[in-house]
């Protein structure tokens, strides 16, 4: 029953998303055909708006769109004509999903493995480097991180191609671009829970017992360290996945963030209603996931609704 809620949860938030886009993506003063009307003569430009339902009364254009959602059509490409918008987010997923989850696993892997060595001497210099590291993480965004990768690792000391899409190559910079604030913030979040999991009587009675060292800190520290995590990792994603916009563009990689801002630029309604709507059901799916994945780390966890 509980999951029923959280599913239509998500249903209302997709739909509050939608709405919002929409209103918001009409009110802003400008026309997808604004670089056209010098070229074309009106009659043509007028055909044009009719093909997208642009010269209909905007509540008419908005039910003719949740209509088409019913049905998985995201619409026409305004700039590309010859492409629809389901089109251009199937070719984007592959190398905006490799790059997000790639991202991803670096910034979980790096980040507890570095929160742990920190908790683990803490107060001693290792615990002092990993943690300025981790400030310098969070301090630099991705975008100014990823032109100083380009300069550095490829184009001075060539180590890695500039920027394209092509071998797995091309997928180690941005990367690291997007992966750099997240692990900083993961280490810091393990190194304060594991601090605080590592002073409980339970583990002290562990230790009593005589367990090895690396067994109370896998079994007992790590795994009750990782749920403030665990909480944390929904945001988390979600600025992996904004940040995919810019780092796409820099780094020249055909993904659904590179289609996202050109459409941006180019006012094409129905490709940023799609790309809205394809990341906000991947960031609200994820959500409901991290929930879910509550029971796996600690059993005692159950989902429960405001009303439990």
């Amino acid at each position: 029953m509980v999951v029923l809620k959280r599913l239509f949860a998500m249903l209302v938030t997709l739909w509050i998303i939608v709405t919002l886009t929409f209103v918001i993506m009409h009110i802003i003063p400008g026309d997808p055909f604004a670089s056209d009307s010098r070229m074309m003569p009106e009659s043509v430009l007028e055909n044009m708006r009719a093909r997208y339902n642009l010269d209909k009364p905007l509540p008419v254009q908005y039910l003719l769109y949740l209509k088409s959602l019913l049905t998985l059509d995201l619409g026409p490409s305004i700039q590309s004509k010859s492409t629809d918008v389901n089109t251009l987010i199937a070719r984007g997923f592959v190398p905006s999903a490799l790059l997000g989850l790639q991202s991803m696993l670096i910034a979980i892997v790096a980040g507890i493995g570095l929160g742990t060595i920190a908790a683990l001497h803490h107060n001693r210099a290792l615990d002092y480097i990993a943690m300025v590291a981790a400030m310098l993480g969070i301090s630099i965004p991705s975008f100014i991180l990823a032109p100083l990768l380009i300069k550095y690792m490829a184009v001075e000391w060539r180590l890695l191609p500039v920027a394209a899409w092509g071998t797995w190559k091309h997928t180690i910079l941005p990367s690291i671009a997007l992966a750099v604030t997240p692990l900083a913030i993961i280490a810091r979040f393990v190194r304060t829970s594991m601090i605080e999991v590592l002073q409980q009587e339970y583990i002290k009675t562990a230790e009593a017992k005589g367990l090895p060292a690396w067994k109370i800190v896998a079994k007992h520290g790590l795994r009750n360290s990782l749920i403030p995590v665990l909480s944390f990792l929904g945001p988390l994603f979600a600025s992996v996945v904004t940040g995919t916009f810019v780092v796409e563009k820099i780094f020249a990689i055909p993904g659904i963030g590179k289609h996202f801002v050109d459409s941006i630029f180019n006012r094409d309604y129905p490709v940023i209603m799609g790309t809205t709507i394809f990341y906000s059901l991947v960031l609200v799916v994820t959500l409901f996931l991290i929930d879910l994945s509550y029971r796996i780390v600690d059993p005692r966890i159950t989902l429960a609704s405001k009303g439990d």
